[in-house]
């Protein structure tokens, strides 16, 4: 809020001690929720993020092991990458679904049906049965159970974004849609910093477990069993909410539409498809930085990685997070004194040049391998990610919404967020790990250059949203 602004809601309020000025009572209203706001949608995408990297990390240490039979290290590892990649062809599903109801009953009730929705999938995958104990039944059953997450996660993101950047101040929206975009790094800490603990106290060291470690046995499920706990917590923050007032008033207004799917493509199909561009790079660097980079740095020196065992890279990760949590606050205050567009310009062209530093920070050849691997070097590569992470998706839970009104909102920045996924993401861990085996880990670098030169364009031809009024139908 502008100083001239707080200088006249305050005279407004001397003028009427009872409070009865409209704009004055409604900015008082919007505070006290607003704070509410802030630790709901933190504490929901938190959980729901720390749902879906548990099974990242898993996917990359324990399910080859334990849920694929057939083939060589490599092949195991691309299978289980594969049912990685399941939950983001439900993505787009889910934010349909979940959007139609978000944008029909309100985003209160449909945040508590994906975080609900998510929550479930991933206690069940806990309890799951191997492929040692009953064929391929146990893939089967643990691809259907990591799409269903995916279908949470869909519904999850663009309503949580939709309730901090609905309750924000004028002028603020970037900074108060940095919140549920914390749940990201906040998320990873809590799965991998689990893992780690568990992998220390089990003494397991991936590089040379056998299928009979106690970790593989049981002490994998514990990190998917404890979800429940925090589902349960989310509920409880999420079970206060109000209504945001920007959908209030278009149901006040009999605005709301009745099939916003139907609505949001006959409408709104140009808006879809920049948001699903602005988004592409986004995804690539955060999976290349967290699924693959894994999978990458643990990999035997035969299996094309590093040889670095699990808990040492685990540590280095963990510490290089840090720094995407740090930078998330850094994109939303400068897409609000900036603009949008002109500061993510600036972040995925620095991603583009990211990218033609994989070789000399992480190829073999100069970093080394198992026990002579430059680790200063990988934590280099690890921190440089990390910060253009927090750069790039700190503010898209304000650009997103802004590009959609309010009755397709939900609908409409959920599938461009999640359609981005399938493009960015489903696909990315498996085709980085193939690009490795082939060509080295360079290939990797230039496939994030490329679609960050993607997303450069889509954002140079795309509108300045940073003014927009949220209460727009």
């Amino acid at each position: 809020m502008s100083a001239t602004t707080s200088a006249q809601a305050g005279s407004t309020a001397a003028a009427d001690p009872a409070g009865t000025a409209p704009a004055e009572a409604d900015r008082r209203l919007t505070s006290k929720e607003r704070r509410r706001v802030i630790i709901a949608s933190l504490v929901g995408t938190t959980i729901e993020f720390y749902d879906f990297y548990i099974y990242a990390t898993a996917a990359v240490a324990v399910l080859p092991a334990l849920f694929f039979l057939d083939g060589d290290d490599t092949s195991k590892l691309l299978a289980s990458m594969a049912t990685f990649g399941a939950a983001f062809i439900a993505r787009p599903l889910g934010s349909i679904v979940f959007g139609h109801f978000g944008d029909r009953i309100g985003r209160k009730a449909t945040l508590i049906g994906a975080l609900l929705t998510m929550g479930i999938a991933t206690f069940l995958i806990g309890l799951l049965p191997t492929a040692h104990q009953i064929g391929l039944w146990a893939p089967a059953m643990l691809t259907i159970l990591r799409f269903t997450q995916g279908l949470g996660l869909g519904g999850e993101w663009s309503g949580a974004s939709l309730l901090a950047t609905e309750y924000a101040e004028e002028g603020r929206r970037g900074r108060a849609a940095m919140w549920p975009q914390l749940g990201a790094p906040f998320g990873f800490i809590l799965a991998n910093g689990f893992f780690l603990v568990l992998t220390v106290l089990f003494a397991f060291d991936s590089t040379s477990a056998v299928l009979d470690h106690s970790f593989l046995v049981w002490g994998w499920r514990v990190p998917f069993l404890a979800s429940l706990a925090m589902v349960l917590l989310g509920l409880w923050v999420r079970v206060k909410l109000e209504e945001t007032p920007v959908f209030q008033q278009a149901v006040d207004e009999d605005k709301k539409v009745k099939s916003p799917v139907t609505e949001v493509f006959r409408t709104a199909w140009l808006p879809l498809i920049q948001g699903t561009f602005i988004m592409l790079a986004t995804y690539v660097v955060f999976y290349l930085m967290t699924a693959w980079v894994l999978s990458y740095g643990i990999a035997k020196p035969e299996a094309g990685g590093l040889g670095i065992s699990y808990t040492t890279f685990l540590i280095q990760q963990l510490l290089s997070v840090l720094l995407f949590a740090a930078f998330i606050p850094v994109s939303g205050w400068a897409a609000d004194r900036f603009g949008r567009r002109r500061s993510l310009s600036v972040t995925t062209a620095l991603i583009v040049v990211f990218g033609l530093l994989f070789t000399p920070l992480m190829d073999p050849a100069k970093v080394g391998v198992g026990e002579d691997v430059a680790m200063w070097r990988v934590l280099l590569f690890l921190s440089l990610g990390m910060m253009l992470m927090g750069l790039s998706f700190g503010s898209m839970s304000a650009l997103l919404p802004e590009l959609f009104a309010t009755n397709v909102r939900y609908t409409g920045s959920g599938i461009a967020y999640n359609v981005a996924s399938i493009l960015g993401a489903a696909i990315t861990p498996f085709i980085a790990v193939w690009l490795n085996a082939r060509w080295g880990v360079g290939a990797v670098g230039a496939y994030l250059s490329l679609a960050g030169v993607i997303t450069f364009v889509a954002l140079r031809l795309s509108p300045e949203t940073r003014a927009r009024d949220m209460r727009e139908i």
